[in-house]
């Protein structure tokens, strides 16, 4: 049997009417409030980073800020799940499910 790779929910800095989304770092700090929510669970001491956690990171397409949250989540907080879904439902951000490829590799 092979398992299905969680989804990625890709939610755009552009309103539904077509407006850029403000302030210009909300990518940042979304990702930055769910930074502790990790699959391996938060670290602490001397193995403890700062960073974004792999389930809910900010990118830059084509010129457009977005937050990729993976579907897991979802699994490991449901609260933050929630959180992110109904930031971008009420900020009305477009968002859309697909998956974020890899860069091509050099031949």
């Amino acid at each position: 049997m092979t398992q299905t790779k969680p989804r990625e929910v890709f939610i755009q800095g552009v309103t539904l009417e077509g407006r850029t989304f403000r302030p210009s770092d909300w990518a940042e700090r979304l990702a930055g409030a769910m930074s502790c929510f990790r699959p391996d669970g938060v670290r602490s001491g001397i193995d403890a980073f700062i960073g974004y956690s792999p389930l809910c990171v900010p990118r830059v397409i084509n010129g457009v800020k977005f937050v990729i949250v993976n579907e897991r989540l979802r699994e490991v907080e449901p609260m933050a799940w929630d959180f992110v879904m109904n930031f971008a439902r009420d900020n009305q951000l477009q968002v859309a499910e697909a998956c974020l490829l890899p860069p091509p590799q050099a031949t």
